[in-house]
Order: C-alpha cells, then structure tokens, then sequence
C-alpha cells in the first residue's frame, strides 16, 4: 500500500468546526472571527480577561543543527501536542505561520507532516488569514511614506545615502535584493540605491509578533528607525507620522489565529519571523493567550537552538517576562550522520562510526540549553523506518554524558500516539527537573561584549572579527542609546560558526561581523554576519514547478 503525501492525509481529515475547538479551552463565539468553517481570529483583548488566570507550563521545542536530511521540529511540536492531550493534560500549541517563500522554494510547507500536522494545511501555507500580507503592506506603506518625504522637500534632512528601510515581499526573489529606484526623471522620485527583504525579515513582522497589545505595537513601530540624517540622526516612523496607519492595517493581524490538530489539538499559528535572520518565534500574544487558556503549552523556535532556542531566551523571554519549564531537543540518526560527513545516499545505510562523527553537534546543543541556560532537556528522536536499534541505543547513551534522557519519537507515522512516552518524560521533566533559567547575558553589557559571549559560549567560537563598517555602527548605536538591548545574530543555520560548511561541532574557528543595524522597534539589534542574506533566493527546481490545483481548488504538490 503506498505511503500517503502530507497532503493526502491532511486532505482527507475530518476537521471539527473552530467554533467547537475554540469552546473547547473556553473561548466564547464572542471572541471569535471566522475565516469559515475552520480558522477564527481570537480578539485580543480576551487577554485582559485572563490576566489574573495563573499561567500554564511552557515547553519549548527547539533541535540540532538544520541539515538536508530533515530534522522535523514542528512534526515533533505537533505530535508531543496531541500526546500531551493524549494523557489527560489540558494542552495547546502555538507556532508560526509559514512564509511563501519556503513554500514555494526548497522547503515546502511548514505545518507539520505526516499523521503530526496542523490543518487546513493548504491554508495554513498559502495565504492562511492574510497576516503576513498585512504586515508587507505596513512595511511598504512606511517605504512609500519616506521616499515620498523625500521627494516633497526633505524636511528632516534624510541623507539618501543613509537610508535603511527596504521594501518587501514574501517571496524568495533574488532579483529584489539590490536594486536602483526612484528612476526616469524627477516626478518619479528621487534615484537612490535600494532593495527588498522577504516579509518574515521586515522588522515589522518583529514588531508585531512582540507586541503585548495594540498600544505596545503602535509604540513600537513609532520607534523604528528607517535611516538618518545629514548630521547622523536616526530618523523613525514616528517621525514621518506613519505609525498610525501602519497600525491600521495591522489590526487585524495583531489578533492571533486559531486551528487544530489532526487529533483537534487547538493550536495558534501566529506571526512568522525567521530565525537566522530575525528572532525567529510565533507571536508573544498567542503564546501569552496559550499559557492562560492551557496546562501545557508546546512551542517552537526556529532552525537550531544556537539560533532559535537563544533568541526565543534572550530576546522573545526577555521582552515578554516568559520562562520556559521544559525544552525538547529534536534529532534524527540521518541528520547527525549528514553533520559526520554521510552523503544523502548513505543515509538509510548503519554507520555508527558517521553517527559517532556527528554526535558533537548535539551534544554542543545540550551543553547550551542544559547548562548554559540552566533548563530541563530531552532528546527527541524523530525516527525513520532505516534507524536501526544501535543506532538510536548509541544516541540515547551519549546523551546520558549530560544526564539527559533521549526518546524515540513516531509522531510522523503515529500522530500523538508515537509521542506519549515523549509527553510523559516531559512533564517528569517539569515536575522533577532542575530549572535554572539564565540569560545568556545581561542588559547593560555592551553589544561587542554581547556578540562576543554568544559566540564563545553558544556558538564555540574562539572570538569575533569586526568589518570597519560593523565597528563604526556599533560606536553610533551605544551614542544614541541603543546599546542595552539584546542581540539578534543573524548567520547561518546550517552550522555554529558562519561557514555552512563546517558542520559537527566545529573547533578553532571565528565569527565574521560584517554589518549591524538597529531594530528599535523590535527591541533589538541586528547582527549580520558571514554571507547571510535578508532575501533568500529559489533553488534551481523550486517546489512551487510542483504545486498544482484542479477544476475543483483541490491543491496538490504541497509536502
């Protein structure tokens, strides 16, 4: 019998009406907005209700080192879900929405996969509620706003040269990454250099998704900066009088999105930054509303913990006053295989030696969460069907070396039911584990300092190496008072250092900073390191040759 598509078992769920889901951790149809049958916007305001409701348990699930081999963090998010519920534990889920990008690209979809998805899953990867949409339209009205300043007079004495603000689209289109605009004569404004982002980078979606309310968003955006002046003043939103409107055509997306389960565990998919190069974490409202409405609530953060895990503690916890209770690091023998140097054919074949080469690169990943954050870690090991028995008792041995205990976990195959003795060691880990949660560092501390830390404590690295440009900002930032908010490293996933290629955990190496600029509204400072880039490009056979829809709307090629 042939294995079904993510697609084909999403398509051929039968979903309960979000009404139902919604009633079924107290959400009344008053705060509720349909998107049909099954999709809602919850009000926010529904905050306010619960304050003084006593918050539920937060688990946190994060995992080694992307490879091509696949690793199945939101599987496994989905799956512990549904066998949290499974045991009798009240639980909800919330996770970030997926970008067309990645849909389109080299990922494809991003809500779940197997029989540990969340659902209307085509919705879920297309143009679900409209979100992201909206948040491109704040993004390039504030765009719109400032070149339109500039044309009319320059008032505040914006040096061209100096301005910041890109364009976006939510979309993978290399084309857009540099561009010249403002050409053909005068009335079609002045020529500058310029370029795009992908929505998910916009600082806009950082705004949004750490907004406590709607105030807190317009208070944020007014802060953002979107280039300086001749005499090198930051010049901001609030400046050109845009917050305002920005925040009405936010409204709506503020609010976050309720949908289920394939077993009807009520989930909020809400706001979608990356995390190599933004923070990388759904909403801080969703995740607050979770945590009234649930016991437990599992979450995720993007890419590897040195990316995800790190800024979901430094930046998302830090802003939003949250401590996580539990952390699940997932695994797969493939992947660890791929970080000891295995090719893609060779995945499925036992190699216990490529097992043992790669194996440092989860362990440096218990090291971080376990010991340099202080919190209780699992293993998770998402299998597939060639893992042999050595090979995963040769993982769950290792990991003992940090007292952690690893699980196999069969969530793509089993839903929640390949995930109940992963749900049980969890709430062990809550009840008996000892939290010691810690930044990774302190407010105060300077943004070289700041750097420096996460790259020798997180990354492993022997220092950092500093671009005259990168330098240069840093000295401006601390002048104009941005130098205590934390750091968001933006580098690649695909590694500890800055060099895709080293993979494991590599040794003897260092961090190159080539740029920094500030998100003021978002609360932190970008650090752009090595080649990464704020605009991802398609691959040469995109996913999107493969996504199709018939005479009926029924979509296929999704995955």
């Amino acid at each position: 019998m042939p294995v079904k598509s993510d697609i084909e078992i999403a398509q051929s769920a039968v979903m309960k009406p979000i009404e139902e889901i919604a009633s079924s951790i107290g959400i009344g149809r008053e705060n509720i907005e349909l998107y049909g049958n099954y999709k809602a916007k919850v009000n926010y305001n529904l905050l306010k209700d619960l304050k003084d409701r006593e918050d539920g348990k937060l688990i946190l699930v994060s995992a080694i080192s992307p490879t091509p081999a696949g690793e199945g963090k939101t599987t496994t998010s989905v799956g512990l879900g549904d066998a949290l519920k499974r045991i009798g534990k009240k639980t909800m889920i919330a996770l970030r929405e997926p970008s067309l990008g990645p849909v389109f690209g080299i990922k494809g979809g991003a809500a779940g996969g197997g029989y540990a998805q969340v659902i209307p899953m085509e919705d879920i990867n297309l143009h679900f509620t409209g979100d992201i949409h909206a948040i491109g339209a704040a993004n390039n009205l504030l765009a719109a706003m400032l070149d339109n300043h500039i044309y009319q007079s320059n008032s505040l004495g914006i040096d061209t040269r100096r301005i910041t603000w890109k364009r976006c689209i939510d979309m993978n289109d290399r084309q857009l990454r540099s561009i010249v605009s403002g050409l053909n004569g005068k009335v079609n404004g002045v020529p500058r250099e310029d370029g795009f982002d992908i929505t998910v980078a916009s600082e806009v979606m950082a705004v949004l998704c750490l907004s406590r309310d709607l105030e807190d968003l317009k208070d944020r955006l007014r802060k953002i900066v979107v280039g300086y002046t001749r005499d090198e003043k930051p010049v901001t939103a609030g400046d050109l009088k845009a917050e305002g409107a920005m925040a009405a055509l936010l409204k709506d997306a503020l609010k976050p999105n309720l949908v289920q389960t394939l077993e009807h565990t009520p989930t909020f998919i809400h706001g979608g930054p990356f995390a190599n190069i933004a923070h990388g974490c759904n909403s801080v409202m969703a995740t607050r509303m979770a945590l009234k409405l649930a016991d437990y609530v599992v979450t995720e953060a993007g890419f590897g913990a040195d990316l995800g895990a790190e800024k979901f503690i430094d930046i998302k916890c830090r802003t939003a006053g949250l401590k996580p209770d539990a952390v699940v690091i997932v695994a797969t023998v493939r992947a660890l295989k791929h970080h000891g140097g295995v090719s893609k054919d060779m995945y499925a074949v036992e190699d216990l030696e490529a097992l043992e080469k790669g194996m440092p690169n989860l362990l440096k990943h218990i090291e971080n969460i376990k010991i340099k954050f202080g919190l209780p870690a699992v293993v998770a090991i998402n299998r597939f069907p060639t893992d042999t028995e050595k090979e995963l008792d040769y993982i769950k041995e290792r990991c003992k070396e940090y007292n952690v205990n690893a699980v196999v976990s069969e969530v793509w195959a089993k839903g929640g039911e390949g995930a109940v003795e992963l749900a049980h060691e969890v709430v062990r880990l809550i009840n008996e584990g000892e939290n010691k949660f810690r930044f990774m560092y302190p407010d105060e501390m300077p943004i070289k300092e700041k750097i420096e830390t996460i790259v020798r404590e997180i990354y492993g690295g022997d220092g950092v190496d500093y671009a005259p440009a990168a330098l240069k900002e840093i000295s401006n930032l601390e002048k104009l008072g941005y130098g205590n908010l934390p750091v968001c490293i933006a580098k690649t996933q695909y590694s500890f250092s800055d060099d895709p290629k080293k993979l494991g955990w590599p040794k003897n190496f260092r961090i190159t900073v080539r740029n920094v600029k500030v998100s003021a509204g978002a609360g932190f400072v970008v650090i752009l390191t090595g080649d990464i880039m704020t605009m991802p490009g398609l691959p040469k056979i995109p996913s999107a040759e493969k996504i199709d829809v018939d005479a009926d709307g029924r979509i296929s090629g999704l995955f």
